[in-house]
C-alpha cells in the first residue's frame, strides 16, 4: 500500500521513508525491504533512534514532516485499528465485516494523507503539534538506555543479562510495544506473535495497542 501511495504522489515531491527498527540488523530486515520491491526510501534502525526521536510506540506509526522539515502531524498510527482483537486466534482468521473495515480505515488514512500533499489539508499548527507530541520522561529515557543496554550484551554472547535488562525496558516503558515485540523477538523466535503476544494484548485497554489518529471520520473499530 505504501508503495502505490508513493506511486500516486512523487510527481509532487511526496517521498515515503520506511524505517525497519530491527536489532538484528539489515540482513534479518532484508526480506521485508525485498520482497515488496518497494522504490521509496527504507532505513535499517538497530537501536530504534527513530523511535526514541519521534515517540513511536508501536508499528505501523508515522510522522508526517512537510517540505520544510516540520512535523505537521506528529506520530500516530497509519491506519492500523483494533478489528486485530476479533481474530479467532487459533485460525488467524477476521470475520469478512472486520477485514472490510479495516481495509476501508487503511483507505481512509493513505486518502488523508493524498489530501495533505495535495491541499495541505489535515496538518497540524505549530502549537497542536507541540501538545501532541509525545513527552520523553525519566522512565522512558531509562528504558531506553536499558533496552540499548540489553541488545549489546546480546550481540557479546550475555544473553540471559540481555534478557534481564530487555524486561526491564519493557516495565519502565509499558507502552512501547517496539521495545517488547523486538526483545521478545531477541528473546524467543516466535514469542512476539505467539501466546505472550495476546496474553500482552488481554491485558491492555481496548485502545492501548492502536490509538487512532484524530483525523475527522476515521473510524478505529
Amino acid at each position: 500500500m505504501w508503495q502505490a501511495l508513493y506511486d500516486s504522489l512523487k510527481v509532487l515531491g511526496f517521498m515515503v521513508v520506511a524505517v525497519a527498527q530491527e536489532s538484528r540488523g539489515a540482513e534479518q530486515a532484508r526480506s521485508w525491504v525485498e520482497q515488496p520491491g518497494a522504490k521509496f526510501w527504507t532505513l535499517i534502525d538497530r537501536e530504534h533512534r527513530v523511535s526514541d526521536l519521534y515517540g513511536m510506540v508501536n508499528v505501523p506509526q508515522a510522522v508526517w514532516i512537510d517540505e520544510r522539515g516540520v512535523i505537521v502531524r506528529p506520530a500516530e498510527t497509519a491506519g492500523s485499528t483494533e478489528h486485530f482483537r476479533r481474530m479467532d486466534r487459533e485460525s488467524k482468521v477476521l470475520a469478512p465485516a472486520d477485514v472490510a473495515a479495516r481495509a476501508d480505515a487503511r483507505a481512509f488514512y493513505l486518502d488523508a494523507v493524498r489530501d495533505w500533499v495535495r491541499t495541505g489539508k489535515h496538518a497540524l499548527d505549530a502549537t497542536t503539534v507541540a501538545r501532541k507530541q509525545p513527552r520523553i520522561t525519566a522512565n522512558i529515557a531509562l528504558a531506553l538506555a536499558k533496552f540499548r543496554l540489553g541488545v549489546f550484551l546480546r550481540d557479546h554472547g550475555n544473553i540471559a543479562e540481555s534478557i534481564r535488562h530487555f524486561a526491564e525496558a519493557s516495565r519502565l516503558h509499558p507502552d512501547s510495544w517496539c521495545l517488547w515485540r523486538q526483545a521478545a523477538d531477541l528473546e524467543k523466535i516466535g514469542k512476539a506473535v505467539g501466546p505472550e503476544f495476546w496474553d500482552r494484548v488481554d491485558q491492555t485497554g481496548r485502545n492501548t495497542h492502536y490509538p487512532p489518529p484524530d483525523i475527522p471520520g476515521f473510524r478505529p473499530a
